[in-house]
């Protein structure tokens, strides 16, 4: 059976482009790995980084969804603590009454950004301090299910439209307290291996030996979402994740940038701490030939008993980041979609 394959973006904005194109470039890329036969294509949540237009990704999974036929689309995620439940509720039904069937609402719990962007975003300091992300999904499904007391003060309250089904709900996580509470809820997990490796195997393992079946999940369904730069020759694929490890570096150190080019990369001289981040960077990406790709995503899905693996690729090129996720589809024998 092949290993189920999809796509987070983050609408990466590449220097000495129009950071406009870089939504542009998403619905490239989602037209094609639709026709390759990737299973879901998430998009991200991300405030106030030179190098990310994903800030929107209601907005953005709607324009996807329009110019892509059978990929599953959702948001990887929506950060629940920057928005009020009952809004969340009411746009993902709208996304849920126009494609059915083909919307995921992914949960994350992070600003998705710097203090002061949250605190922008959220409008006073006790909300960005604020250590409630249970009772605001609690919250949430009660607005989609229709499930309030009957003396709460929201019990009037509807979630319009109301004959529509709130999407499947999929919590993110980079810690173990995402993969309790998944597992707590019945939900599904999608852990960010990309950027969070040294908590993967215990939070993978936490969610499969904690879950609890509910309404809408009977058996746990685990996502992983990996780093991949995949060329022809692995020369080219080093290349391509050049700017990456650099964007990272400088997003460590309180200094993002726009995604750079390979060629900006090898100009520049990194201090001391970003060479250091740069490393640890690269040490987590998954860089090579099809076959050097296939056979350490497998290793990973394999070690983690992912149900299924999420490829990120932060790449400066967009014709090469298209060609990078065709040639993983090839390689792992993906059927495209007359």
């Amino acid at each position: 059976m092949t290993l189920p394959l999809s796509v987070l973006d983050l609408a990466p904005i590449a220097s000495g482009s129009p950071p406009g194109q870089a939504v542009r470039n998403s619905l490239d890329l989602a037209r094609l790995t639709d026709r390759l036969g990737y299973v879901r294509y998430w998009v991200a949540e991300h405030h106030s980084i030179p190098g990310v237009a994903s800030t929107a990704p209601e907005i953005l999974i709607g324009h996807v969804a329009q110019v892509t036929e059978r990929i599953r689309v959702g948001s990887g995620g929506v950060m629940l603590p920057n928005h009020a439940p009952l809004r969340v509720v009411e746009a993902f039904k709208m996304l849920e009454s126009l494609h059915p069937g083909r919307i995921d609402l992914g949960l994350g719990r992070a600003p998705g950004s710097d203090g002061l962007t949250a605190l922008a975003l959220r409008r006073s300091r006790d909300a960005v301090h604020a250590d409630d992300f249970p009772e605001q999904y609690a919250e949430l499904r009660a607005f989609a299910d229709g499930t309030f007391p009957a003396d709460h003060g929201f019990r009037s309250v509807r979630a319009v439209p109301e004959d529509v089904p709130l999407p499947p709900v999929w919590m993110l996580g980079s810690s173990d307290f995402g993969a309790r509470f998944a597992a707590h809820i019945g939900v599904g997990f999608a852990f960010a291996h990309h950027f969070s490796p040294q908590y993967t195997m215990p939070a993978m393992h936490l969610y499969r030996t904690n879950f609890q079946p509910s309404a809408t999940m009977q058996a746990a369904h685990s996502i992983l979402t990996v780093s991949v730069y995949c060329a022809e020759d692995a020369e080219e694929a080093e290349r391509l994740a050049l700017p990456h490890q650099m964007s990272m570096a400088r997003l460590r150190t309180n200094r993002p940038i726009q995604l750079p080019s390979p060629e900006e990369v090898l100009a520049y001289r990194y201090s001391p701490e970003e060479q250091r981040l740069a490393e640890s960077s690269r040490r987590n990406q998954i860089v090579g030939t099809p076959e050097t790709v296939k056979a350490e995503i497998e290793r990973l899905a394999g070690e983690t008993a992912a149900s299924e693996v999420m490829i990120t690729s932060m790449i400066h090129d967009h014709a090469a980041r298209l060609r990078s996720y065709e040639l993983v589809a090839q390689v792992f024998g993906m059927t495209p979609v007359a």
